[in-house]
């Protein structure tokens, strides 16, 4: 799973933590009616970008009691689909958890999670999206390298945001926490509109990042390598998104970066606006 680290003007990083293959299995003995649900991460872009097969957008947030986002992050999520997609239609159903009492969470943890909690797959004309908003940390964390992951997306249609850790976080910021959670939902679902390079239709592949692995061989990072676009990883190499946006704040500009011309070019050609 791709992890991107992010560091801020007190040295504290974030982890927006991107999964690029779904080897994900289900504890669920009847996926056959969710097999629809259990792809890896992009594999449905055009799926949630177009009308082709679905016309209805519906996302099911389930949260901590005590965990769940705020009405205008939601909103502003609300009108970046809108804006992406050609969905006309989109659904908002919150469920209120109790907490799992983890000190810190797995994704396999988190995949259980949704196991026993969501409610909401495909049906008909109908796409349904699972975010779990957490009470808890990822256990990836690092405290001693001030590493911590704000969200992640692990297959077709789902995500996982660790509430808590962007509350503390923004505790002592000149960003709220709608922002960062605005931010956070926004990076992790350009991953489940298949950016960058995830979708199962080829694209133009000039805009993806890439880094020279272990094995000294070069290797995507399905991020994008165009200067202030939501999906860049310059994050991983020392650049701040949180310093970025308190400087665009403080300039009375708009905080949340937006999608760069190359990944909207990519977006287009998946099906969406």
């Amino acid at each position: 799973m791709k992890k991107i680290a992010l560091y801020t003007l007190l040295s504290f990083g974030l982890l927006l933590s991107c999964s690029k293959d779904s080897d994900i299995s289900s504890p669920d003995s009847n996926t056959n009616l969710k097999a629809g649900n259990l792809l890896s991460t992009g594999a449905s872009a055009r799926d949630i970008l177009s009308n082709d097969t679905y016309d209805k957008l519906l996302i099911e947030i389930d949260y901590v009691t005590g965990f769940a986002p705020t009405a205008g992050a939601i909103a502003n999520f609300e009108e970046f689909l809108l804006a992406r997609t050609h969905k006309e239609t989109i659904e908002f159903n919150y469920t209120a958890l109790s907490s799992p009492n983890e000190e810190a969470l797995t994704l396999d943890e988190v995949v259980e999670l949704e196991s026993e909690n969501r409610d909401e797959y495909n049906d008909g004309s109908t796409l349904a999206i699972h975010i779990y908003f957490a009470d808890a940390p990822s256990e990836s964390d690092e405290e001693g390298e001030n590493l911590v992951t704000l969200g992640a997306v692990y297959r077709n249609t789902s995500m996982v945001i660790y509430e808590q850790t962007i509350k503390e976080l923004t505790q002592n910021s000149t960003v709220s926490t709608e922002e960062v959670e605005t931010a956070t939902l926004l990076h992790e679902f350009g991953h489940l509109f298949g950016l960058v390079n995830l979708s199962t239709q080829a694209v133009h592949p000039e805009h993806e990042e890439t880094i020279i692995n272990e094995n000294n061989e070069e290797e995507g990072t399905n991020h994008c390598n165009v200067d202030g676009c939501l999906m860049r990883s310059e994050l991983e190499f020392g650049g701040s998104l949180l310093k970025q946006m308190e400087k665009n704040a403080s300039k009375g500009l708009e905080s949340i970066p937006n999608i760069g011309p190359e990944c909207l070019l990519d977006l287009r050609k998946y099906g969406g606006r």
